[in-house]
C-alpha cells in the first residue's frame, strides 16, 4: 500500500502530514501541541510583516492611526488606495478607514467610488458582503509589488 498524505489548510499556508496508515497520521496529528498552528502563523506573519515594512520604507509610515502615505511622488487614487490596503493588517480595511488614512496622507478621494471601480477591475473584493471590509486580491497585491512599488523605488533611486 502507498503512503497517505493529509493536507491541512492553515492561515499561513498548508501543513502536510504523511504516513503509511491512517492511524499513523492521526498519531502524528495528536502529538502536535494545540498552539502549534498559532505559533507557526505568528512566526511567519512577523517575518512577512518585517519584509513588507522594508518594502514600504520611505513610501508608507505605520502610525497608531494606520498606514500613512509619505512619498511625495504623484500617485493615482487607485494606487493610493491599493498602497493603504497593502500596508493594512491582512490587506483589509473599510472605505471609511481608507478615506481617513488618505486624508491624513494629504490625499482627497471619493473612496467608495474608487473601491467600486477597483472591484470591477479585480484589484479588491469584499471577503464578506455583509461587512464593510475591502481586501486586496492576489492580483491587487502583485500590482502593488510589481508595478506601484517598483515605480516608486525607481523614482527615488
Amino acid at each position: 500500500m502507498g503512503k497517505i498524505r493529509v493536507r491541512v489548510k492553515a492561515p499561513f499556508g498548508e501543513i502536510v502530514v504523511e504516513g503509511e496508515t491512517a492511524k499513523e497520521i492521526l498519531k502524528t496529528l495528536k502529538t502536535m501541541p494545540p498552539q502549534f498552528v498559532n505559533e507557526v502563523g505568528g512566526l511567519i506573519s512577523s517575518n512577512l510583516s518585517a519584509s513588507t515594512q522594508t518594502k514600504l520604507d520611505g513610501i508608507i509610515e505605520l502610525t497608531t492611526e494606520g498606514p500613512i502615505i509619505t512619498t511625495r511622488e504623484k500617485l493615482t487614487h487607485y494606487e493610493s488606495i491599493a498602497l493603504i490596503l497593502f500596508a493594512c493588517d491582512n490587506n483589509t480595511s473599510t472605505a471609511a478607514q481608507i478615506k481617513k488614512l488618505l486624508a491624513s496622507s494629504g490625499i482627497r478621494s471619493m473612496v467608495p467610488a474608487r473601491l467600486n471601480e477597483m472591484t470591477k477591475r479585480g484589484i479588491v473584493f469584499k471577503p464578506d458582503p455583509a461587512k464593510p471590509d475591502f481586501k486586496l486580491t492576489t492580483q491587487g497585491e502583485r500590482w502593488v509589488e510589481d508595478e506601484i512599488l517598483e515605480k516608486l523605488r525607481g523614482a527615488t533611486a
